[in-house]
């Protein structure tokens, strides 16, 4: 490594040798657009089976719907704008190297932060319902099954990507598989009245569609997010893609495709089928709406096969994130703003202390067995993260227009704006649930960028991918 370092925008930047890469290596081309979709779909598809329940028990079922309709919207606008950003720079750094584009170091870093924090906390939280899942199926659940997930799932993920992305792209197929059963078993029960039998509170704007009135609505974003939350993933993945020009904006449309119309049919036929009120504080939700007395009344191989076989839809988010935290965390510490020793990488081309320590973390998490304050906290740094990212959209293409986009967004800065607008509703709507879960999350994040600002802005590496652009700037700027 050398000596000289080179000040750049309030940052120092370190020269490294060719060893240094040598040792931080991913396995290129494991992928091509159908496995990035079912990659987008994994992410996300725990939402289906548990979690966006929780918004019934804070707006009822009207309240929630308005949420869900309002973040389909920012994200599908979000989306949109990813595709763009993806196929320009292609790195495994996602968000962060969008961010470091458009606004240099800080910029990048405060994305990757928040990224972070989204998936490292979010496994935590599927972890809960994982457990639920199998205490209502096997009789045991908690720590033992949380720690039994992590295990197996990191472990997967060691033994080398193209291995893992086709065990998650299987399950993730289970899983879809029967989220269809769940809904074809639910229509012959679906009666609308169900929809509105919570309640009516004394909230301002109480009424049958909105039992916990107008700001119910805004409670219920969060969860109305659990639908979507994690999609924005999909680029990680793009230094182990074939054609990440080519295949990044479609792997990320077409999962987008997908979660839209199981969002669509599972907020309608689950609630609409068991009756909100059954649904708002379970854990298990698609199982109990099963066994209400509005549906089967009671246990048959429909619930059965949905409990047993609904265990792989919380499986593939687990094991899809355990992937998504881990190259958030290789891209940062390749680039210096984590300790690099995170970023090296096994024979197999795995991150295993980018896998291990925040799997180990996550456990710990877990532990507190509050799923729904978990996803609070997910979402916390998720909605930074989309301010950020649609940000980073809106700025190069006003300061850059010149770059090469091998896809551009429809409807260009419009689309980003309203991401952008939603996503900022949604960082507002957090603190209404609970102000002290996200207050914690802000000291993390809090705590991580003091490391930034007192060592890490000081150790940057120069020729690490979302970086390089920055020596050429200079080596451009110098010859002009």
């Amino acid at each position: 490594m050398s000596d000289e370092k080179i000040q750049v925008h309030g940052v120092e930047y370190e020269k490294v040798d060719d060893t240094y890469f040598e040792q931080r290596q991913l396995k290129r081309g494991a992928a091509g657009w159908v496995l990035l979709a079912g990659l987008g779909v994994a992410y996300v598809i725990s939402g289906d089976f548990a979690g966006w329940n929780f918004g019934l028990a804070q707006g009822g079922w009207g309240g929630l719907l308005i949420a869900t309709i309002l973040m389909a919207t920012m994200y599908t606008c979000m989306v949109l704008s990813l595709a763009e950003l993806s196929s320009m720079i292609p790195t495994s750094g996602g968000g962060y190297g969008f961010a470091r584009r458009a606004f240099g170091p800080w910029g990048g870093f405060l994305t990757g932060t928040a990224i972070l924090i989204e998936y490292a906390i979010a496994p935590a939280a599927i972890a809960t319902f994982i457990g639920a899942y199998c205490e209502s199926l096997f009789g045991i659940g908690g720590p033992i099954i949380y720690l039994a997930f992590y295990i197996v799932f990191v472990g997967v993920h060691l033994w080398g990507v193209g291995e893992a992305l086709r065990v998650m792209f299987v399950i993730t197929a289970i899983a879809a598989i029967a989220l269809l059963v769940f809904v074809i078993s639910m229509v012959p029960h679906f009666d609308a009245a169900n929809l509105f039998d919570i309640p009516v509170t004394e909230a301002v704007g109480a009424s049958s569609f909105l039992p916990f009135g107008y700001l119910g609505i805004w409670a219920a974003i969060p969860y109305g997010m659990w639908f979507f939350l994690a999609i924005e993933g999909v680029p990680l993945a793009a230094e182990e893609t074939a054609n990440p020009t080519r295949d990044m904006p479609r792997g990320i449309i077409a999962a987008m495709l997908v979660l839209l119309l199981f969002a669509a049919l599972i907020l309608t036929l689950g609630p609409g089928g068991a009756g909100a009120h059954a649904l708002m504080n379970s854990e298990a939700p698609l199982v109990d709406a099963l066994l209400s007395p509005s549906a089967y009344g009671g246990a048959t191989w429909l619930s059965g096969f949905i409990n047993l076989v609904g265990l792989a839809g919380l499986i593939a988010s687990f094991f899809s994130i355990i992937y998504a935290y881990s190259r958030q965390i290789f891209a940062l510490s390749r680039a210096g703003y984590l300790p690099r020793f995170l970023s090296i990488t096994s024979k197999r081309k795995a991150p295993v202390a980018a896998l291990v320590i925040p799997g180990a973390i996550g456990f710990v998490l877990s532990l507190s067995g509050e799923g729904d304050l978990l996803i609070l906290v997910a979402v916390f740094g998720a909605t930074i993260s989309y301010v950020m990212m649609m940000l980073s959209h809106i700025v190069l293409r006003l300061k850059q227009p010149e770059l090469e986009r091998p896809y551009a967004t429809p409807g260009g800065i419009a689309t980003s704006s309203v991401a952008l607008l939603l996503a900022g509703a949604a960082l507002v709507a957090g603190l209404l649930v609970d102000w002290r879960v996200i207050i914690a999350a802000a000291v993390v994040y809090a705590v991580m960028i003091a490391y930034f600002a007192i060592y890490s802005r000081h150790h940057l590496v120069a020729q690490a991918p979302e970086e390089e652009f920055e020596a050429i700037r200079r080596a451009e700027a110098e010859l002009g």
